[in-house]
């Protein structure tokens, strides 16, 4: 079966979101698919919780966004891993009414915020990480052209 989305994409909506937060390039980040039953011993084991999730993330070097014109505060480091479950993002798609790849990509920024420090577990953080999140999106799609119908609350995790 072909990839719901091509990984050159996940790729490139990566790097727009490093190069948009200011993150140094050189910093590494993974980008990974798994299937339901890894992604559920992942989820168990490090958020005690059953079952697969649609995305998690493991920080690393606690790399934080750019905050200057000036490149002087980049730091180079290893960003983390973003782990998505395909089948999952399937069926949150088909739920919400949007294309599966635009769920992987919504995902993927989705968990890029969260190795930066980004959270929602506050009404005040929610609206900050989901704005950014959604102009992340939107703004990468309107570089190739294209729009998406995926919400921006998707991705809770």
């Amino acid at each position: 079966m072909p990839s719901p989305c091509p990984e050159q994409e996940l790729a490139d909506l990566a790097r727009h979101v490093l190069d948009q937060l200011r993150v140094h390039p050189r910093a590494e980040l993974t980008v990974t698919l798994v299937d339901e039953r890894t992604m559920s011993a992942l989820h168990e084991r490090w958020m005690d919780l059953p079952g697969p999730t649609d995305v998690m993330s493991f920080p690393m070097d606690e790399l934080r966004p750019g905050r200057g014109e000036a490149d002087d505060d980049l730091v180079e480091g290893v960003l983390g891993d973003v782990v998505l479950c395909p089948s999952v993002a399937r069926a949150q798609a088909a739920r919400a009414g949007h294309a599966v790849g635009d769920e992987l990509l919504l995902l993927t920024t989705h968990g890029i915020l969260h190795l930066l420090g980004f959270d929602h577990a506050e009404a005040a953080e929610e609206r900050e990480m989901f704005d950014l999140q959604r102009t992340l999106l939107l703004t990468f799609l309107a570089q190739r052209g294209r729009t998406t119908t995926a919400a921006p609350e998707a991705g809770r995790t």
